[in-house]
């Protein structure tokens, strides 16, 4: 598919456009409402594919904690042996905690992790089934409270009895942002795995203690401008990161129910990468 087809599917969902201007430039780009509504299916995201992990095969539950406008919501998932394992906080995309992201928070259960999966759309009544309405409600978050609602959950992991006390994150577009944020705002945090996430102002960067782990798509180039800024600013704190781009990759190349912008080969190395990397720093 062509670059600039993906790159109008991009700059639909971050900006966001209007749906009606979307397809209006998309129609235009090629040729025919006929093409447009052929190509569609390949561009949006299928959440019929998301299922990679049973939940039959992990302990899995739903909870809630106290947030700062109402409880906060949250998927969990662990191994089935009871014990206290590491735990990793994973951070969804501008869609809130879907069908995908639950099954990222069990395939990081299944790698021996804790993992506790927060929605931010919980102050809004949750995820919606349909992507444009959840686009749309991101735009009503207030970004402190989001933060906010983000730092309580290192409240609560503690009162979990299955937990070590090591936390670390995973994030993932909006949520690579986040996990960018709660690097800066979390002393306690002890490692941090954003994937083409938004990075942090270069004079917060000397507040984060957590090594960092950055992943990002060569092609993600709305992203990737703020990358040589963040790296000189982790030099010259002394961070402890690693940073890999992936060529000839798109922006939400791990999210495998996401057909033209997935690459395989990329996200099955990113994500070996990221469960080494967090095994590693929350022993």
């Amino acid at each position: 598919m062509q670059q600039e087809i993906i790159n109008l599917y991009d700059e639909y969902t971050h900006k966001p456009l209007t749906r009606q201007e979307f397809m209006s430039r998309l129609v235009k780009m090629v040729g025919s409402t006929a093409a447009a509504m052929t190509i569609l299916p390949l561009l949006e995201v299928n959440q019929a594919h998301a299922a990679t992990v049973k939940e039959e095969d992990l302990f899995t539950e739903r909870i809630k904690y106290p947030g700062v406008n109402g409880e906060m919501q949250a998927y969990v998932a662990r191994p089935k042996a009871e014990g206290k394992y590491p735990t990793v906080i994973v951070i969804h995309e501008n869609r809130g905690l879907n069908a995908h992201i639950e099954d990222v928070t069990r395939r990081a259960a299944a790698a021996g992790f804790l993992a506790i999966a927060p929605n931010a759309l919980s102050p809004l009544g949750g995820t919606p089934a349909d992507e444009d309405e959840a686009r749309k409600l991101f735009q009503q978050l207030k970004p402190d409270e989001s933060n906010q609602n983000f730092f309580k959950v290192f409240d609560y992991i503690p009162t979990r009895k299955d937990t070590t006390g090591n936390i670390g994150c995973i994030g993932f577009c909006w949520g690579g942002a986040m996990a960018n944020r709660l690097a800066v705002n979390i002393p306690s945090l002890k490692a941090a795995v954003p994937f083409y996430g938004g990075q942090p102002d270069a004079a917060d960067v000397p507040k984060i203690k957590a090594a960092l782990q950055l992943h990002y798509g060569g092609l993600d180039e709305r992203v990737n401008a703020g990358i040589p800024a963040y790296e000189a600013a982790l030099k010259a704190a002394g961070t402890r990161y690693e940073i890999f781009v992936y060529e000839g990759v798109n922006h939400a190349f791990h999210n495998d129910t996401a057909p033209t912008r997935y690459n395989e080969a990329a996200a099955k190395l990113a994500w070996q990468r990221s469960m080494d990397f967090l095994k590693k720093h929350l022993a």
